[in-house]
């Protein structure tokens, strides 16, 4: 199943995804958040859809793609886990999961404008595969114990701010993560049964021009661990997000310009969808 939530910000109307065809969730659940993904939230759907109880939303095409989960109460990240990007930053591939958190207000629609911060010169862009919990997840036993917590899979743009992560960090990465809308997401939550999670390619260009081009297979920890890993360190509640480290073929590799005001980046991942960000400059409120 794919989920989506259609509308204008704070005000996104959920809906299952077939296709073209977009089938209003709200006699189902208010939103895609953590209570709806929680429960046997498919069970339910298919369900509501047998009885024809979730008309097609009229208008859907015309209507603004938000993140396909509501803002979750955590966004927790893993650095460095496709070897290429670990040596394109000077450093080798880590032994054990590095951890960063993003705050929840990052988390915006897919194709949403992403302004760069104030005084920034190093914004980058990082296609990721993103993980959403549907189960509390605290001290699992094993890997293989990971699965059943996971409500799904999304697209993600871990647009980061590199001065701020690495030249005035004091130590930690989080500065140059958390600005509003560093976290474009979706378009759809996807169903682990519709992915091979282990095998996805994950793409992303700027103006048009290829940059990143990898496979999830090439993740040093994979899905299973990361949640496995976080677990015993962190309570995961259901709609959160995890977001499992970037490829190779971002500015930090010195390789590529960083962002400016009117660059145009797309990213994609086979079976979860794309996305399109406008980077604009940052002005002051009026």
């Amino acid at each position: 199943m794919k989920f989506a939530r259609l509308g204008a910000p704070g005000s996104e109307i959920p809906v299952l995804v077939d296709g073209d065809r977009h089938f209003d969730l709200r006699s189902v659940t208010s939103d895609v958040n953590g209570d709806f993904l929680s429960g046997d939230f498919r069970a339910r759907v298919a369900a509501a859809r047998a009885a024809g109880e979730l008309p097609e939303l009229e208008g859907a095409a015309d209507l603004r793609i938000g993140a396909p989960i509501a803002r979750p109460s955590a966004v927790i990240c893993i650095g460095m886990n496709y070897a290429a990007h670990a040596a394109e930053s000077g450093s080798e591939p880590p032994k054990i999961p590095i951890i960063f958190l993003k705050t929840p207000n990052t988390v915006v629609g897919p194709n949403d404008d992403v302004t760069i911060p104030r005084g920034s010169e190093k914004t980058d862009w990082e296609v990721e595969l993103g993980i959403v919990i549907g189960a509390r997840a605290a001290y699992l036993d094993s890997p293989e114990e990971a699965e059943a917590h996971i409500a799904g899979y999304v697209v993600a743009n871990d647009v980061s701010e590199r001065a701020f992560q690495i030249e005035v960090s004091g130590g930690q990465w989080s500065k140059g993560k958390i600005a509003p809308g560093f976290n474009p997401t979706g378009p759809w939550l996807v169903t682990p049964d519709e992915v091979d999670v282990d095998d996805l390619i994950l793409k992303s260009f700027v103006n048009g021009e290829p940059r990143q081009d990898s496979n999830t297979s090439d993740m040093i920890f994979d899905v299973r661990t990361i949640v496995h890993h976080l677990s015993q360190y962190v309570t995961l509640e259901p709609g959160d997000l995890i977001l499992t480290g970037t490829p190779q073929g971002v500015a930090l590799s010195g390789k590529y310009p960083y962002l400016k005001a009117g660059d145009v980046v797309e990213i994609s991942i086979d079976g979860l969808g794309s996305q399109r960000q406008n980077f604009v400059a940052w002005e002051a409120s009026r």
